[in-house]
């Protein structure tokens, strides 16, 4: 049954519902909530319509959400999990991007940054003990302008090559993450491991949504950037693995064309930073342009 096919009297009453809501909402003092209240009741009430929602299947909704939340802990955030694979937070990314086309794109957070990563050097290494094909990033930060950013904080985190983040494990294991500033020219360079493809948790409510719909927990391998510097939008973002697996069914609608990148593959040898690598690794360049800051 849809909507059309419910008696007009029916639909007068499904609707003063919704009006009578509305009308709670409608001395609500802060003006930006009461907007929000209002399209969130509207928009939800207009699901219920079209899809003729019975009342078992919200109460099953309701269970999904409380199982949600059950399994939410301090180090596990099964909301944000959810708001990712339905496609939420790349649209509320997508909806908050500066209006700037030649700045580098962004994608989502992900649940596994954490503050306070240590600091390297220049040229120095990330990897701390992680495992994977050894790996050098390279790249500048510019302004849209074309000019050099310098001494931009440069955030970068990844899994190891069995798919896992350091704090994925129930040790003190720091390994796979930290930061750097952009020199003069703007420029910044490290070492890391090669990103490899790996799944979301989906050992929980969302996992069995997942799978419920036939869908794949599979993330695209990729490496975290968070780029910050005075008088210019964050940037939130990822480089993809170019011919990597996922790249067109990633669980987290993550992937962006412009961020897929070239890891061009290396003999053992000699490296930049006078390295030493005993076995094949590789490199890519990512040039980072930030959008100026959004003036009042």
């Amino acid at each position: 049954m849809t909507t059309t096919d419910v008696h007009s009297t029916h639909q007068e009453r499904e609707r003063e519902v919704t009006e009578k809501v509305l009308a709670s909402f409608a001395d609500t003092p802060d003006p930006r909530l009461r907007e929000v209240m209002g399209s969130l009741v509207e928009h939800l009430h207009a699901f219920v319509r079209d899809v003729r929602l019975t009342e078992a299947e919200w109460e099953r909704a309701i269970g999904f959400l409380k199982a949600v939340g059950d399994i939410t802990d301090e180090n596990r955030q099964e909301f944000i999990l959810l708001s990712d694979v339905l496609g939420a937070s790349m649209l509320t990314v997508a909806v908050n991007a500066p209006d700037e086309p030649s700045a580098t794109e962004a994608t989502v957070f992900g649940p596994f940054f954490v503050e306070d990563a240590p600091l390297v050097e220049r040229g120095g290494d990330i990897a701390n003990g992680a495992t994977g094909v050894p790996c050098y990033v390279e790249g500048t930060v510019r302004d849209v302008h074309g000019r050099p950013v310098p001494g931009a904080r440069i955030e970068v985190w990844e899994c190891d090559d069995e798919g896992f983040y350091d704090v994925q494990h129930d040790d003190d294991r720091r390994y796979g993450r930290a930061h750097l500033f952009s020199g003069e020219d703007g420029a910044y360079d490290f070492w890391c491991v090669e990103p490899v493809p790996y799944p979301i948790p989906h050992d929980g409510p969302v996992g069995e949504l997942l799978a419920a719909t036939g869908r794949s927990p599979m993330r695209a391998p990729h490496l975290h950037f968070m780029v910050s510097a005075p008088g210019h939008h964050t940037l939130i973002t990822h480089i993809f693995v170019a011919g990597g697996e996922h790249l067109d069914d990633d669980a987290v609608f993550g992937v962006k064309e412009s961020l897929i990148l070239d890891f061009d593959r290396q003999p053992a040898g000699s490296a930049p930073r006078g390295r030493e690598v005993g076995e094949p690794w590789s490199r890519t360049r990512f040039d980072i342009v930030l959008a100026e800051e959004a003036r009042a």
